[in-house]
């Protein structure tokens, strides 16, 4: 297999970022779909409760799981940042050091997850006959968390090369091998909730296995030596900066989650399995407004590195439009097919189900554009470097999500529930908003200071 890693600091930059986000739209979907084929095998093949017992859990993997995936994209900014400088060294050295960051995270999380796992789901007053398979399925998820971030931070190197197409085709396998694995742990074998998130981890160290033998075959810039190891004064500290950053912004969103489940828990076991329904079919919908941030962090990393200033505004400018206006399509698309996709989960056995499913996605897609904005600005912080304000953002996150837990459940009952997301991405929306209009004010200072030629290319980009 073929690598494709590249630099993004030369072309037009709404070309460049569609090129980019198109393995990454794919393979988010894909990873969309083997979590919609897992919630919809338990639906059909366990029933309702063991759905809803998933979705009583789906916080608290977002708790700790999400951790992984937000600390991985954030090691993978000062690698995409060295790599745009051209500097190899460096880029070797931030590999190396996020290796061993990502070794420290696994083992903090496996120990933390299985140990808690119950004592958390019973303070979340998680409904009784739902306890025993909640619990099951969380402390499998944690026992595989090294995997999953093993994984996770695999392909954010890769990706912060310029390359999203190899991790989509390692994705595409392991969502391909998720799906028959869990028809045959929980079809054949009878294993429950369980077995999907057995599934899950052994689809994952599948590509965990790929991901390596390609580095070693085919991507010497990755081969590490001795020296690559001890870091320069410095590195250490910007890439524990950047991770960490990330993977407490995605943990502090999640608390909100949590807040919110145990809102959710005093509705009943209904409402947590259209909450649990609705979700899936809503993080499909999201998938591409969440690609187009990923692709803004390396792309804008790499131009940062590069000092291409011009080319992150105007980028930032492009993606902006293109993603609200995906974001009204979705939004469409949702109130008109929303309830179909609910009952591939629930079927006709369950209609109120169906019915808040329905009212909590309607409620939502109304706001993708808030949405949209979100995903591409705090990520365009995030490649300028910035950790602080992303966290920020996660903790105005916690905070309206949480509000609306505490004070619009109780009144509104589930149009509470349904209002939460939308009022997050407000709050979470302002502070980042206000970090990227400073950013692009001191870019432009930069870029009057830098050379004539850097003054020309800014003319180009934005008429191109």
């Amino acid at each position: 297999m073929k690598t494709r890693t590249r630099t993004l600091t030369a072309g037009t930059p709404l070309r460049v970022i569609v090129a980019f986000t198109l393995p990454l739209l794919i393979g988010n979907l894909f990873q969309q779909v083997y979590q919609f084929t897992d919630a919809a095998v338990v639906g059909r093949m366990v029933g309702v409760d063991a759905l809803a017992a998933v979705g009583a859990s789906g916080s608290l993997v977002f708790l700790l799981i999400g951790f992984t995936f937000g600390a991985s994209t954030g090691l993978g900014i000062p690698v995409a940042r060295a790599f745009g400088a051209g500097d190899m060294g460096a880029m070797r050295r931030h590999v190396a050091l996020g290796a061993l960051i990502s070794v420290g995270i696994a083992v903090a999380i496996t120990a933390i997850g299985t140990l808690l796992a119950e004592a958390m789901l019973v303070a979340m007053q998680t409904p009784p006959e739902l306890m025993a398979d909640a619990t099951a399925f969380l402390r499998i998820t944690f026992w595989a968390a090294p995997i999953t971030m093993a994984f996770n931070y695999l392909a954010a190197v890769i990706r912060a090369l310029g390359d999203s197409t190899t991790p989509l085709i390692f994705l595409v396998v392991s969502c391909v091998l998720n799906v028959a694995l869990v028809v045959l742990f929980i079809g054949s074998f009878g294993l429950g909730v369980g077995g999907a998130a057995l599934a899950t981890a052994i689809a994952q160290l599948t590509s965990v296995i790929a991901c390596l033998v390609l580095i070693a075959l085919r991507m010497p810039q990755l081969r590490l030596a001795r020296s690559d190891w001890r870091g320069l004064p410095g590195e250490l500290g910007e890439s524990l900066r950047s991770g960490m950053a990330m993977g407490f912004q995605m943990s502090v969103i999640a608390i909100g989650a949590i807040v919110l489940q145990y809102a959710i828990n005093g509705l009943g076991s209904e409402a947590v399995a259209a909450v649990a329904a609705s979700m899936r079919v809503d993080q499909v919908a999201v998938a591409p407004l969440a690609s187009f941030g990923m692709a803004l962090t390396t792309f804008v990393a790499q131009n940062r590195g590069a000092n291409q200033l011009a080319r992150i505004r105007v980028g930032v400018w492009q993606v902006s439009l293109l993603a609200w206006g995906v974001a009204l399509l979705l939004g469409a698309l949702i109130f008109f097919f929303g309830t179909p996709l609910v009952q591939v989960f629930i079927g006709d056995s369950a209609p109120h189900v169906v019915e808040l499913a329905h009212l909590y996605l309607v409620i939502n897609a109304a706001l993708y554009p808030i949405l949209a904005s979100l995903f591409v600005l705090r990520n365009a912080v995030q490649g300028l470097g910035s950790s602080m304000v992303p966290t920020l953002a996660g903790f105005m996150e916690l905070a309206f999500r949480a509000a609306a837990a505490l004070l619009l459940v109780g009144p509104l009952g589930f149009v509470g529930v349904a209002l939460a997301a939308p009022l997050a991405w407000i709050g979470a929306l302002i502070p980042v908003t206000i970090a990227w209009f400073s950013w692009r004010s001191r870019l432009l200072r930069e870029e009057r200071c830098g050379p004539m030629a850097q003054a020309d290319e800014l003319g180009a980009l934005a008429t191109a």
